[in-house]
């Protein structure tokens, strides 16, 4: 598998994903309807022209998705047995349509699993920042991750 095994995780390591994505209006549209999200915010232009933002904002959701996604490619991939937990996520300042999210992931610490022999748990810090370098999204992932098969 591409994403690393829990004995290729070393804490305090930090990883600048190369891969961006620049949010849609579309994008925003979609998952906020596929969500049931009705909140006028992502979805009325006219109600949002007079919101604190001025603009329709990006649902928080799909950018908390996206700030966890973008790095599966790089580290997770394959090697994810599932998430156990996000905590302290926070949104500094909203996504809007257009943006580009950048995504930096902190390995915070690791051990080795209590009840089982093939994994491990990982704590991961994900930040998303937008094309300004300004702090979007950040959330602590708990992950049980695969550990290095035995031949």
């Amino acid at each position: 598998m591409a994403g690393l095994y829990f004995e290729d995780f070393e804490e305090g390591k930090v990883y600048d994903h190369e891969v961006r994505r620049t949010v849609s209006e579309y994008d925003n549209t979609l998952f906020t309807c596929l969500t049931m999200n009705t909140q006028p915010l992502h979805l009325d232009a006219e109600f949002s022209k007079n919101s604190i933002h001025g603009q329709r904002i990006v649902n928080s959701m799909f950018t908390l998705a996206l700030v966890v996604g973008i790095q599966v490619t790089e580290l997770t991939l394959g090697t994810t047995l599932g998430n156990l937990g996000m905590n302290d996520i926070a949104f500094p300042r909203p996504t809007f349509h257009g943006d580009t999210i950048r995504v930096r992931t902190t390995v915070l610490d690791k051990r080795i699993s209590k009840s089982r022999d093939d994994s491990g748990i990982v704590n991961f810090l994900h930040e998303g920042f937008n094309q300004n370098d300004e702090l979007v999204a950040t959330v602590r992932r708990t992950a049980l991750m695969a550990t290095r098969p035995k031949d």
